[in-house]
């Protein structure tokens, strides 16, 4: 599958720019990921991480649509049979609490903790006065992670699975997934 080919599908089904800004942002965060937890991965496989976090919500406004937010991940295999085997499971596994499949490697785990760190990025950079990735740091999103009453809809606990899963510590973790958001800002308007 290629980029574009998973664009295409991202934009059939999602139409909400914050959300594609969202899927933008994993796919970035990913493709950093694979490189940090696989030095010598191939630009295929890179560019596999990166389509998992590019598809990982492509069903969440169907599902919340539908009032199906439990089946997320789970929706539009059905339409969609180009998706090949090991992303659509990292995309069922990224909500595992609801669609019961479990991550199984490091890619499943990644996008299920990186799903939630992006938005707590995002939320942190939006309470600057610039309103820009730029303006904050990794330091500054820890603060924020450690305010319970602070972006409230990111899970924490998924975010902390970093350590206990890829082995990367909070703080790396923040950092790279922070970096590779700065690198796209300027599509993600931040």
């Amino acid at each position: 599958m290629t980029r574009e080919e998973a664009y295409h599908i991202l934009t059939k089904y999602i139409q909400n720019k914050n959300l594609i800004n969202h899927c933008r942002s994993c796919e970035a965060a990913m493709q950093a990921l694979c490189k940090h937890l696989h030095p010598d991965a191939s630009e295929q496989e890179v560019q596999k991480w990166g389509i998992t976090g590019l598809l990982h919500d492509f069903d969440y406004e169907i599902a919340q649509k539908e009032n199906k937010l439990e089946q997320h991940g789970n929706l539009l295999f059905a339409q969609e049979t180009g998706i090949p085997g090991d992303i659509k499971h990292a995309i069922q596994a990224h909500n595992f609490e609801n669609t019961k499949i479990l991550p199984e490697n490091d890619m499943d785990w990644a996008i299920a903790c990186v799903d939630q760190l992006t938005g707590l990025i995002i939320a942190s950079a939006l309470i600057k006065p610039e309103k820009r990735l730029d303006a904050i740091d990794t330091e500054f999103v820890l603060k924020r992670f450690g305010k319970k009453d602070f972006a409230r809809g990111a899970n924490r606990e998924a975010i902390q699975r970093c350590e206990t899963e890829l082995y990367i510590s909070l703080k790396d973790f923040i950092a790279i997934t922070l970096k590779a958001m700065q690198q796209i800002h300027a599509e993600l308007g931040l």
